[in-house]
């Protein structure tokens, strides 16, 4: 079993999301709101007063038609008319940048906080990481869309309520003839809205199965095509395919039903208020002019019911909150206040048991209670472990033996469900985030990447690193040689880097190095390298982690033969503890690294020599080689 880097996200840095606890759609969505940056209220009051005007030009353009019909000047109420024209006009072009400005801020807060609140689940996170990147790149933008959506809303509505008070102070039977068939709209909205809602939930869902899929399949690519089963594949990514479309057009087919129905019952009112308005013309109740006012207020009123495109968008958007709010309901890891005792690195595991749905990917904060944990059988069972300060101990075991997992455990990549790990004495789950970073650190097997140039890479997390302190920890890894062939060196972007295996974990490796921390896990970190450069590399390493904790899960025999204890775990336990030199004469653990070799390689000449039978250069000679 190969151990990937569980990338940032398992070590998160100080951002949004890490250790927040868990939060609906509707406090997401309000901390969009006030992380437009005031640009929201300004568009509001643009809205309004684009409203105020609306309103105001059935009255004047009544009082210039009366006044025509009666002999006096329309000069005035013309020109009152033109005026607010041009200042509504104004405020509609001011509002479409400002409108596009907050849904831009606002979309930007929530893809901030889910990519922090995603890195800070950590490596094991329970959501697929197809799911996360559409969550990122669709759901936060068109969740970032709704309050602008509902505001023009709101103040549409609050216009449309005024437009049909003046029906009303015109002539209460106009105002009586509207409000007739204001709950059949009310109706057709509402079961638009909810409609749509679960018709983008499925077609939300349905991308985000292509995302996992797709990605699944990248990572295999090789395989794949080795196999000749790429068409095979691409029905099984594009499967889901046929729901997107489904949903598609599901919702272009709502869309399209209640745009008609809305069209058809809007005339029908249109027809009866008018109806209403010309009988009072000719009873004598209402003059020409203010029959234009009560067709101008018809219009103003029908806004709030016919806009289809925004009750689509608060669809679309209510859909996408929620699923952003399911990711928000994994806790993230939740860290103390506390910074590291005295001390040099010693680390003790109290009772630690990790159930399988935990080592599998169920993250829970530390102290949740036990009706949270999750249940299955135990990855690790009941251990109690000692490691003492400057000490090198290698955790051995057959795959799936949980080594990985309770190597993930001092630095909380990782909670047990039960037991406490210490770290000079002080549990590590009462401890700060940062100052837990800066004592435990990591090299993983396939190592994650990040930073644009080499530079930064080996000094990624540590950006005042100094160049002397970069080369070193490089030529410790062995990888300042390649480093130097580049085109540019250490200022050679990432991109531009074609790298081996090994060449990635010796970067990786450097980039742990160039840490200074209490306590160095090196989960097979160096089993990318043939025999001669890994010896030389334990060498570096050894002399460079002089009198540190290394925790070392080790696969190849001659990575556990140089550390000072080998703890072997078997069935979830400790089933032995002591040198390699002892453990080796026990066959069983012989056939540990006879059954791991499969996977992980097979021994070189050296490592036959060395560890065939414990002579000539055997155990002795491994039993005083410490160190890695």
């Amino acid at each position: 079993m190969t151990r990937n880097e569980p990338g940032p996200g398992a070590v998160p840095g100080p951002g949004p999301g890490s250790g927040d606890r868990p939060q609906g759609a509707g406090r997401l969505l309000a901390g969009a709101v006030r992380h437009t940056g005031g640009r929201l209220s300004l568009l509001v009051a643009l809205m309004v007063l684009r409203i105020a005007a609306a309103l105001a030009l059935p009255a004047l353009l009544a009082a210039a038609v009366n006044a025509v019909l009666h002999g006096r000047s329309g000069v005035g109420p013309a020109l009152a008319w033109g005026a607010v024209t041009t200042a509504g006009a104004a405020g509609d072009t001011l509002m479409a940048p400002l409108g596009v400005s907050c849904a831009a801020y606002g979309t930007r807060w929530l893809q901030l906080r889910t990519v922090g609140h995603l890195l800070g689940l950590g490596g094991r996170s329970p959501v697929p990481t197809g799911e996360a990147v559409t969550q990122v790149t669709q759901a936060a933008q068109q969740a970032g869309a709704l309050p602008v959506a509902v505001a023009e809303w709101g103040v549409t509505v609050t216009g449309s309520a005024a437009a049909l008070v003046a029906l009303w102070w015109l002539d209460w039977r106009c105002g009586l003839a509207f409000l007739v068939v204001v709950p059949l709209t009310v109706l057709i909205t509402r079961r638009f809205v909810s409609r749509v809602t679960r018709v983008q939930s499925g077609y939300l869902a349905a991308q985000s199965r292509i995302a996992v899929r797709l990605l699944a399949a990248l990572s295999g690519a090789r395989t794949i095509r080795a196999s000749g089963t790429l068409d095979r594949e691409v029905t099984r990514v594009l499967a889901p395919l046929r729901e997107v479309s489904a949903a598609g057009y599901r919702m272009w087919r709502l869309q399209k039903g209640t745009v008609w129905q809305f069209g058809l019952l809007l005339s029908l009112t249109e027809a009866l208020v008018l109806a209403v308005a010309g009988l009072g013309v000719a009873d004598g109740r209402l003059s020409p002019g203010e029959l234009v006012a009560v067709a101008g207020y018809l219009q103003l009123a029908f806004p709030a019911v016919q806009q289809v495109d925004v009750f689509f968008t608060l669809a679309q958007a209510r859909a996408a909150a929620g699923r952003l709010a399911g990711t928000f309901a994994h806790p993230g890891v939740r860290y103390g206040t506390g910074a590291p005792g005295p001390g040099a690195g010693a680390v003790s595991f109290r009772g630690i048991t990790v159930l399988a749905a935990a080592a599998e990917g169920a993250q829970r904060p530390t102290g949740s209670s036990a009706a949270e944990r999750p249940t299955g059988a135990p990855v690790l069972d009941r251990i109690d472990l000692d490691i003492p300060a400057g000490a090198c101990v290698a955790l051995v075991g057959r795959t799936a033996s949980g080594k990985s997992v309770l190597a993930g455990l001092p630095g909380r990549l990782a909670d047990p469900d039960e037991g406490e790990v210490l770290l000079d004495g002080r549990p590590v789950r009462e401890l700060a985030e940062d100052p837990l970073r800066a004592a435990v650190t990591y090299a993983f097997e396939r190592p994650a990447l990040l930073g644009g140039t080499v530079r930064e890479t080996i000094g990624y997390g540590r950006p005042g690193l100094s160049e002397d302190t970069v080369r070193e920890a490089a030529r410790a890894a062995a990888a300042d040689g390649f480093v130097r062939r580049l085109p540019d060196g250490y200022d050679t972007p990432m991109e531009r880097v074609p790298l081996s295996g090994g060449e990635r974990q010796r970067l990786g490796l450097a980039r742990t190095l160039a840490r200074s921390a209490r306590v160095y896990v090196l989960d097979d970190a160096t089993s990318g390298l043939d025999t001669v450069t890994e010896s030389e590399v334990s060498a570096a390493v050894t002399g460079a982690l002089a009198g540190r904790t290394r925790i070392v899960v080790a696969h190849r025999v001659a990575t556990a033969a140089r550390c000072d204890q080998v703890v072997w775990l078997d069935g979830g336990r400790v089933r032995a503890r002591g040198t390699h030199a002892e453990l080796w004469r026990d066959p069983a653990y012989r056939a540990v690294f006879a059954a791991d070799g499969a996977e992980h390689g097979t021994p070189g000449p050296e490592d036959a020599v060395h560890h065939g039978t414990g002579e000539e250069k055997g155990g002795e000679r491994y039993a005083g080689h410490r160190g890695i």
